[in-house]
């Protein structure tokens, strides 16, 4: 069956956009694709398991609200990844505008990432770091491994929401956001 697109030349997509034309070229290179995800701004989050253990991460994202499932992901050869492996709870912990400092000693190896941090155990064994912005805590349902990453999904245990405006992280930097006013 042959497909004929009835739009006007002006408002079709170039050749070179179509799925013919993308099939012509090779994969992007890891630098080329970290050089065009660092654009893409996210929320940043500590994660945390029992032993302590816990990393900085953008990769955090919910995956369903019934039942309640949220992901992220890790790098497989990450230090913190053997205490994930064998986590039975992680707490995500989506940091403040302020926790610029805490994001960047979670995001540093070779360091005690706990010291000097403000932190409790938690019900659920996990750490619980004092002054994010919101935190849940679940249990891993699957752990998967995707190209060079674990991909890890936890079905929500706890969660609890202090306030603050969230801190982002875009193009190798760290910053805030301060959402405009609702309209309607």
């Amino acid at each position: 069956m042959t497909t004929v697109d009835e739009r006007p030349a002006a408002s079709r997509p170039p050749a070179a956009h179509s799925a013919a034309g993308a099939a012509q070229h090779e994969p992007p290179t890891a630098d080329l694709l970290r050089r065009t995800l660092r654009r893409h701004p996210a929320g940043v989050t500590v994660i945390t398991v029992p032993g302590p253990a816990g990393f900085t991460a953008t990769s955090f994202t919910s995956v369903s609200l019934e039942p309640a499932l949220v992901s992220f992901y890790l790098a497989t050869g990450a230090s913190s990844a053997p205490a994930v492996r064998r986590a039975d709870a992680f707490t995500v912990h989506l940091l403040q505008r302020e926790q610029e400092d805490l994001a960047r000693r979670f995001a540093t190896s070779g360091v005690d990432r706990f010291a000097g941090t403000a932190w409790h155990t938690g019900p659920h064994g996990t750490p619980l770091l004092a002054g994010a912005a919101a935190w849940l805590t679940a249990r891993p349902v699957l752990l998967q491994e995707v190209g060079d990453h674990l991909l890890v999904v936890g079905e929500v245990l706890a969660a609890g929401a202090g306030g603050g405006a969230p801190l982002v992280h875009h193009d190798g930097g760290f910053g805030g956001f301060d959402p405009a006013a609702p309209t309607r």
